[in-house]
């Protein structure tokens, strides 16, 4: 009986999924999680440029393979997620949630990680940033690493496509192929960031934004608790990805300008 109830499901998503709505769902969804899995990526690039250039590749599939088995289970149990934007418990008036806690500890910890990282690149010297400090890396530390921000990634990014549609296969699928297309080109984005000092630095701004944006959002969770619904606060993060990309940009126009003057001098010299 079990068996029919799901076999009749699955054929009810099949039947969504291959509509137009349900394309152009899929079409929406597939981008949106390629959007919100932009900071996955910086993290996981960043992170694996630690380890020797043999094992990076192999760190960022496995880190991004983790992130894809993750948010397709947690998929899976999409009620059990929505319950825990529910109260756990109560500190005067605020209430405080799993989705709370999830956040706030996983905001906390992108901000110490990448505050070190600011310091390391600000501080050290190049012999410090080049091989003798990838080598204090594991690659098992950097996994574990990737684990912990692909978890807090992943709830975030699961709520989003919850809310944008209720049908689990189309949700499955938007993130099989939003990740497959990440894993096709994080090699691409790794290099372009770890290569140029000026990227890798608005990156890390970036992912320390971010890491604040997790911790507001976990406050802003507990602080709705004690307001009626239609008077909750909402935390519009699309500000952060607006700055990330003027900064690329005016970097990129950097990048040009310094290749365009060493080409000069050059010839010049010549």
């Amino acid at each position: 009986m079990y068996f029919n109830i799901y076999m009749h499901s699955l054929s009810s998503d099949l039947s969504h999924l291959l509509s137009i709505n349900g394309l152009i769902s899929l079409l929406t969804l597939t981008i949106l999680e390629i959007i919100l899995g932009i900071d996955n990526i910086i993290f996981i690039s960043i992170a694996v440029d630690k380890l020797p250039r043999e094992q990076q590749a192999k760190a960022r599939t496995i880190g991004l393979l983790l992130a894809l088995i993750v948010r397709s289970v947690l998929l899976f149990f999409v009620g059990y997620i929505a319950g825990l934007k529910e109260p756990f418990f109560y500190i005067g008036a605020y209430g405080i949630s799993g989705k709370a806690i999830i956040l706030l500890s996983g905001g906390i910890f992108l901000l110490i990680k990448t505050w070190q990282e600011i310091q390391e690149n600000v501080h050290g010297d190049e012999d410090e940033i080049g091989p003798s400090k990838k080598g204090k890396s594991t690659f098992n530390a950097i996994i574990m690493q990737i684990i912990i921000i692909d978890f807090v990634f992943s709830f975030d990014s699961i709520l989003a496509a919850v809310g944008l549609s209720g049908i689990v296969l189309i949700m499955v699928s938007a993130v099989v192929i939003s990740m497959l297309l990440m894993i096709l080109f994080s090699g691409l984005v790794a290099d372009f960031i770890n290569k140029n000092p000026g990227i890798k630095m608005i990156a890390l701004c970036f992912l320390l934004v971010i890491g604040g944006i997790l911790v507001a959002e976990a406050l802003i969770d507990c602080y709705n608790t004690s307001l009626p619904h239609e008077q909750h606060l909402e935390l519009n993060k699309n500000y952060a990805y607006l700055a990330l990309a003027f900064a690329m940009l005016i970097e990129y126009f950097n990048i040009k300008e310094r290749k365009l003057k060493r080409s000069k001098d050059f010839t010049q010299e010549d």
